[in-house]
């Protein structure tokens, strides 16, 4: 399993100079920074790289999850490859041969290209919903089998790990494996508002339970200091 960079802190604006002052604070920190689609709809690859130029030596969770028909998905893959993220992501909803798809891109394009591939990672169910949102989209009600059913297909089709909720960290380390990759969004410090998350833990509940990485972001990035915010969860989990 691996275990570093722990923690990838969610730089979670449209604002270039936000976003670049962040990086640069918290990457030092918690060594990993996570570009989700706020930021790429606003600054575009030309964002991303000039973060990763600001930060080079921080790994980058591209957080885009994408979500079409395989061919679309793959082209999508090969651009976002040429940014040199560290870990990429799809829906797992897409189905095994969309991520199939994904996965075979970015080997290839990596290549091409002369880079390391990302590790491709599916986005099981968002942290965001619950049974009763599940229902609601047609899904079922078993939040928890769902979650196991689509890891199982994203393993099947290559890809290195899925993104999950904490609640399903440790019945996804028995199914899937100890070198799966269970990068965990909804991570919420005791006594933090969990704002629109519905399945939360602690970063120390987390890891304990199996995660390979933590998705943190308003906990840090809206302190008053980032920095320390993100020390003091750093030690929250030091062994």
């Amino acid at each position: 399993m691996t275990t570093a960079p722990l923690i990838f802190c969610a730089v979670d604006t449209p604002d270039l100079d936000r976003a670049l002052s962040l990086a640069r604070v918290v990457s030092t920190v918690t060594g990993g920074v996570k570009l989700g689609l706020e930021f790429f709809n606003a600054q575009g690859p030309q964002g991303v790289k000039t973060v990763r130029e600001a930060c080079p030596d921080a790994p980058l969770f591209l957080d885009l999850k994408y979500h079409d028909i395989p061919n679309t998905v793959a082209q999508a893959v090969r651009a976002a490859v040429r940014l040199e993220p560290t870990f990429l992501n799809v829906h797992a909803g897409g189905g095994y041969d969309m991520m199939k798809a994904a996965q075979d891109a970015a080997r290839d394009e990596a290549a091409a290209f002369g880079v390391e591939p990302p590790q491709m990672l599916a986005v099981t169910i968002l942290t965001s919903l619950d049974e009763r949102t599940l229902e609601e989209v047609g899904q079922g009600k078993n939040l928890r089998d769902q979650v196991v059913r689509l890891a199982r297909l994203a393993q099947k089709a290559g890809l290195a790990g899925v993104v999950c909720s904490s609640h399903e960290i440790s019945v996804l380390r028995q199914e899937c494996g100890p070198d799966f990759v269970l990068m965990v969004p909804g991570i919420r410090p005791a006594g933090s508002s969990a704002d629109d998350q519905k399945r939360i833990m602690t970063p120390a509940e987390a890891i304990g339970a199996g995660a390979s990485h933590l998705v943190i972001g308003r906990p840090i990035t809206q302190a008053a200091n980032p920095g320390e915010a993100a020390k003091a969860i750093l030690a929250s989990i030091a062994p």
